[in-house]
């Protein structure tokens, strides 16, 4: 399905609408996103992921939030990525619905959000002061891009195949492919 704007509205709109909707919704600029349903892939890729790294950072310190954490990019931009991790204490909103520091976020891609995920979602993502690294993670084949800041730039490598290790200096651990791809035949 592709992913199509619903209308303009204004933050507190969407915030109530994203409340009582049936699915998550991302909001850019005024205008309402619906998030597209996934593949068993892309389920069990994410839960993989949450699971290698919430024990790899478990009592260090580290909060790790599943797909359902709305992140803030700015006053007028909230996205909803398909992990999110925040070394030391979140800055949450009121009601702890929306997320204004993570140090990671990983978006698992597939053919419908590919562009936009390595496109404007991976620029608006980078300019979120605290993020250290952006994950896009592919679900057709085994490979991770990453994105780390290095002072005010960003440098993009690429791990492919089940036995690559990516390194993420920012949260003190490395994260093995394979742990990723756990389960998920090519």
């Amino acid at each position: 399905m592709a992913i199509e704007r619903i209308r303009q509205m204004t933050v507190e709109e969407y915030f109530a609408f994203d409340e009582a909707s049936e699915y998550k919704n991302e909001y850019i600029d005024g205008e309402v996103y619906p998030m597209t349903g996934s593949t068993a892939y892309h389920a069990e890729i994410m839960i993989n992921l949450g699971i290698a790294l919430g024990l790899r950072l478990r009592g260090g310190g580290f909060h790790v939030y599943s797909s359902a954490m709305r992140n803030s990019v700015s006053p007028t931009r909230y996205l909803y990525p398909d992990l999110s991790i925040v070394r030391g204490e979140p800055a949450l909103d009121e009601g702890a619905v929306n997320l204004f520091n993570p140090t990671l976020v990983a978006e698992v891609i597939s053919p419908t959000t590919a562009a936009r995920d390595r496109g404007f979602k991976r620029e608006m993502y980078q300019s979120i002061p605290s993020l250290q690294v952006y994950l896009v993670i592919e679900q057709f084949e085994a490979q991770v891009e990453v994105d780390t800041r290095l002072d005010e730039n960003w440098q993009t490598r690429e791990y492919t195949g089940l036995d690559a290790i990516v390194p993420l200096p920012a949260l003190d651990c490395d994260l093995p492919l394979k742990e990723i791809y756990d389960g998920i035949s090519f």
